[in-house]
């Protein structure tokens, strides 16, 4: 039950922080807002502002969220008091009230990363080995406590975080190639075939490797990591999802929301940093999807922004909407499958 309750808090943060975006940016700029929504589904609760314009509203299925605005709809609401639709405000405010919604999420995520830094500590990030487990492959292969990885497989590792993304997403039952600097200042290159274990159902591969970096305090620091952090894995997203685009990557690496409150529940257990850790992560991720040039994503409106600008008129609603429309049923469908994948790995 704490669990669920951590995975209800967590993701209604995040909507939140994404849907305040839009919100907010609408309001500046003097679009009606219908509605400001927590939540899909049937209403929990609602109320209406000051100027009884907008509707805020908590919903029973708190997956995601929304914000209605005038303009949006394929039929003009005559209700509506001229110059306040969506569309008719100039470009640069239409994609500063797409864009905010992600742009809100990465603003966060930096947020909750500075206070981990400033409350638990912070790492340097710097790809050195912290522990190299003896009688494991990268032992065997002769990497050793504080080297300091350069490449993995040529690709160039910069912080722990490319250091961790490229070892997980290489094929562990090939040999993986480590280009290290010695505590001597020498380069090194080793060759390390990942070892198999099994954990109960659990099958991975291990290369005996601990990553880190010293831990460091303060307000500086703190500051340092709550950026470095935030683009270091803004960056991991999006080589995942170009791995998920060339097929060196399966889509059964996606999680859904089983696969998320799985994740929750571990992290839970490992005390409240990690918690917040993956509040940042998550609304990161949320933040990089829905950029994506996609339809019914905000990165597809943005898209159909440019084609506006390009053209030097308007898309028709019509089309758009109906872009849209397919776009989002066709993420529904991979939301399925993603999710009866996820319950399939817990059995």
């Amino acid at each position: 039950m704490i669990t669920l309750l951590y995975f209800i808090l967590i993701l209604g943060i995040i909507v939140t922080v994404h849907e305040f975006g839009h919100f907010f940016f609408s309001k500046l700029f003097g679009v009606y807002v219908y509605e400001f929504s927590i939540g899909f589904g049937p209403k929990l609760f609602s109320w209406k502002g000051k100027n009884k314009e907008t509707a805020y509203c908590v919903r029973l299925i708190p997956l995601g969220g929304f914000v209605s605005l005038a303009g949006e709809e394929i039929e003009e609401d005559k209700n509506i008091p001229k110059g306040r639709r969506l569309q008719d405000k100039p470009i640069w405010q239409r994609f500063l009230i797409m864009f905010f919604g992600a742009g809100n999420n990465f603003i966060f995520a930096i947020i909750v990363l500075f206070f981990i830094g400033l409350c638990f500590g912070s790492t340097n990030g710097k790809p050195i080995l912290n522990d190299v487990k003896k009688g494991y492959p990268a032992a065997i292969a002769g990497l050793e406590k504080g080297d300091t990885v350069l490449k993995v497989n040529n690709h160039k590792i910069s912080n722990v975080d490319d250091l961790s993304l490229y070892i997980s997403v290489e094929n562990p039952k090939k040999p993986v190639t480590f280009v290290v600097k010695k505590a001597s200042g020498e380069k090194e290159t080793y060759k390390v075939q990942a070892k198999k274990e099994k954990k109960g159902k659990q099958e991975s591969y291990v290369y005996g490797i601990e990553m880190g970096g010293d831990i460091e305090h303060g307000f500086i620091p703190a500051v340092k990591y709550g950026f470095r952090k935030t683009g270091s894995l803004f960056k991991q997203m999006y080589i995942i999802l170009a791995y998920l685009f060339t097929g060196k990557l399966s889509v059964n690496n996606l999680s859904g929301p089983v696969g998320i409150y799985s994740l929750v529940g571990q992290q839970r257990a490992a005390g409240i940093s990690n918690v917040l850790y993956l509040m940042a992560y998550l609304s990161i991720n949320v933040g990089v999807i829905n950029l994506l040039p996609f339809p019914a994503f905000d990165g597809g409106k943005v898209l159909f922004l440019i084609i506006e600008k390009i053209k030097g008129s308007k898309v028709n609603p019509k089309v758009e909407n109906t872009i849209h429309l397919i776009g989002f049923g066709l993420l529904m469908l991979l939301m399925i499958y993603v999710t009866i994948h996820d319950i399939m790995r817990l059995f």
